[in-house]
């Protein structure tokens, strides 16, 4: 038993989590998988998943390894900008934004142990596939899908009012001037929320980012006129001006 541990400890990676499906490669079956937890080697998170007991997981990694479960998943909005280089002055123990697609729901285990806030939108429409949405950031190569800083405004802009402050959306805003104007415009293009469209390009412009006037040709002719008003969760009443 111990011989075959060791095997495991070797092959499967620290502080991720682990399958019935990966322990079948490497020789455990689902009742030797059930000893192992018996006699606290193995922890097990879920049903068929799985940690090595004592073993402290990774964020990334658990969320990598969902990915495989969980359609569209991704981290998203303001937390997605940081992991761009695109947000200061962040907290302790800062809340992780996830994203994802459908009607979808993430393990127990996985909420025990991280903070996250998950929600799961259809926020671009297919024109904008998932695929050119999300990538995986170049100084983390085997880490998880992260989206492209033009689609992380617009997703952190569509929870303004709701889950995300407007004053430190603002403040996130004005350090958003390395935005591919190109980018951005194909985000917006497809973007189904009007509210997200145009508080991002109100900003932009009262900010005097280089991309404003780009962004806002993106926006179609009739989302552009007449004032855009909506109730925010605290009852304050967000009015925004024609573009």
């Amino acid at each position: 038993m111990r011989n075959l541990i060791k095997n495991l400890r070797t092959t499967l990676p620290a502080g991720e989590p682990f399958d019935s499906g990966q322990l079948h490669e490497l020789g455990v079956s689902n009742a030797l998988a059930a000893k192992y937890v018996s006699s606290g080697w193995l922890k097990r998170l879920d049903r068929g998943v799985f940690q090595f007991s004592g073993d402290a997981l990774n964020f990334d990694r658990s969320l990598r390894f969902l990915e495989r479960r969980v359609p569209g998943l991704h981290v998203a909005a303001k937390t997605a900008l940081d992991r761009h280089g695109y947000r200061q002055n962040i907290s302790f123990n800062e809340v992780t934004v996830v994203w994802a697609e459908g009607r979808v729901r993430l393990p127990e285990w996985f909420y025990a142990q991280f903070r996250i806030r998950f929600a799961v939108h259809e926020l671009f429409e297919l024109s904008l596939p998932f695929e050119q949405r999300v990538a995986r950031l170049p100084d983390a190569p085997h880490g998880p899908l992260v989206s492209q800083p033009e689609c992380a405004i617009l997703e952190m802009l569509s929870e303004v009012g709701l889950s995300q402050e407007i004053e430190e959306a603002r403040h996130i805003m004005e350090g958003l001037r390395r935005i591919r104007a190109s980018r951005m415009r194909q985000a917006i293009a497809s973007c189904r929320m009007v509210k997200a469209v145009r508080l991002c390009v109100y900003w932009a412009q009262e900010l005097g980012l280089e991309w404003a006037e780009s962004a806002r040709s993106a926006v179609p002719e009739a989302n552009r006129k007449g004032r855009w008003v909506g109730k925010l969760k605290d009852g304050k009443t967000l009015t925004l001006p024609p573009l």
